[in-house]
C-alpha cells in the first residue's frame, strides 16, 4: 500500500506527557495533527485544549482502528510506551495503513524486533520506519555516529547519559521496571550481538568540566546497542546511566509530578569513540530530557514527511545525517551540542 497523500501527523499517545509536547510543537509549527489514543474523552479534552483538532480513539487491540487511524496520515509519531506491550500492534498498523512512522522505543528487544520483522512490511508498503528516536537511545544513536563519523578502526563506542531531577511518568516507570528486570539483555562485544544475562558494574565516565568524572552504571539496557552498530563498524557498544539518578528522591514515585517540576531536569549526553589511535568525543547538553525527546521525533516526523527517503526500517542517524540534525535542534535554543573538530585530527 502506498503512503497515504494526507499531510496529518497522527501522535498516538498524545494525551501522555510526552505525546502532549509533540502534539504541542506540531501545532505551533501549523502542522495538521490528529491526537490518538485509547481514552476517547482525555483525546477530546486534549483537542479542546489545543484549539480543536481531529481525534481518534484507537485501543491497541483493536487492529481496524489503528489501521484506519494510519490511513489518515503521513507519519505516525508513537509516544505510547512500555513499547515491549504497544510496539508491534502500532507499527504493524503503520505498515498496514501505508504511514510512515516514528517511535520512542527505548526497549532493546523492539528495537530489534523492529529490523527484523518490519524490514519487509516497510518496504512492501513504501514507508520509512524510525525506530528508538527519542531521548534516550536515539540523542545516543545519533550522537555516537556524528562523533565516528570519519573514523575507521573503531575499538568501542559508549553512549553516557549524566541526568539530574528526572521524573518518571507512568509509563516511563513501568519501561524502566521492565528493562532492568529482564535477564535476556542485549549486548554488542567483540563485533556481534549477544543476548543474556549481563552482571551490572559500576564503570567511571570522563565527563568534560564543568561536568567532571562521574560513577555510572554499565552497562544500562538501551537500544544503542542495536542501532549503533548498524551504521558505526566498531568491535563494541555500551549505554551508561549515572548511578546517582536513581538515588534522587521521587524518581520512582513521581507519576504525579506537574510538567514544570517534568521540566526541570538537567542532562549531558556523551558519546566517546575509542579508535586504535586514540578517538574523540561530543556532547549534548541541556535541561528538560522529555522536550528534547519530544523535539527530537517531531523533527523527524516532520522531515519524512517532507522526504521519507528509501522505504524500510533505520535508526536514528541512519535516517538523518546525524551532524545536520543534532545542530538543527540546537537552533531550537534548548540544547547545547559539542562535536569534535574533525579536521583536526
Amino acid at each position: 500500500m502506498s503512503p497515504s497523500s494526507s499531510p496529518r501527523i497522527a501522535v498516538y499517545g498524545a494525551t501522555g506527557h510526552t505525546g502532549r509536547l509533540v502534539a504541542a510543537e506540531l501545532r505551533a509549527r501549523g502542522k495538521e495533527i490528529v491526537l490518538a489514543g485509547r481514552d476517547d474523552g482525555a483525546l477530546k479534552a486534549l483537542s479542546d485544549e489545543l484549539g480543536g483538532v481531529p481525534v481518534h480513539q484507537a485501543p491497541l487491540d483493536d487492529p481496524a482502528a489503528l489501521r484506519a487511524l494510519a490511513e489518515q496520515a503521513a507519519v505516525l509519531i508513537h509516544c505510547a510506551g512500555p513499547f515491549t506491550h504497544t510496539g508491534k500492534p502500532v507499527a504493524t498498523a503503520a505498515a498496514e495503513g501505508g504511514c510512515h512512522y516514528v517511535d520512542h522505543a527505548l526497549e532493546q528487544h523492539h528495537t530489534k524486533w523492529m529490523f527484523d520483522t518490519m524490514q519487509e512490511p516497510a518496504r512492501r508498503a513504501g514507508i520509512t520506519m524510525v525506530t528508538a528516536m527519542s531521548f534516550y537511545g536515539g540523542t545516543g544513536d545519533l550522537l555516537a555516529a556524528a562523533v565516528a563519523d570519519g573514523l575507521t578502526d573503531v575499538e568501542r563506542v559508549i553512549t553516557a547519559y549524566a541526568v539530574s531531577g528526572w521524573r518518571l511518568t507512568t509509563g516511563a516507570k513501568q519501561t524502566a521496571e521492565l528493562l532492568f528486570a529482564d535477564t535476556r539483555r542485549i549486548t554488542y562485544t567483540d563485533g556481534e550481538q549477544h543476548v543474556g544475562y549481563v552482571e551490572p558494574r559500576n564503570a567511571v565516565f570522563p565527563f568534560p568540566p564543568p561536568l567532571g568524572p562521574r560513577t555510572m552504571i554499565a552497562p544500562v539496557p538501551f537500544s544503542e546497542v542495536v542501532t549503533v552498530p548498524r551504521h558505526v563498524r566498531t568491535r563494541r557498544v555500551e549505554a551508561q546511566l549515572t548511578a546517582d539518578t536513581f538515588q534522587e528522591e521521587q524518581v520512582f514515585s513521581s507519576e504525579d509530578a506537574d510538567a514544570e517540576t517534568r521540566a526541570g531536569s538537567a542532562f549531558t549526553v556523551a558519546a566517546q569513540v575509542i579508535t586504535a589511535d586514540g578517538g574523540r568525543a561530543g556532547q549534548v547538553s541541556g535541561r528538560d530530557l522529555w522536550r528534547m525527546s519530544a523535539l527530537t521525533s517531531v523533527e523527524a516526523a516532520v522531515r519524512l514527511a517532507a522526504d521519507p527517503g528509501s522505504p524500510g526500517v533505520y535508526a536514528p542517524a541512519e535516517a538523518f545525517p546525524a551532524e545536520p540534525f543534532l545542530r538543527d535542534l540546537e537552533q531550537l535554543g534548548l540544547f547545547t551540542v559539542t562535536l569534535p573538530n574533525k579536521e583536526a585530527r
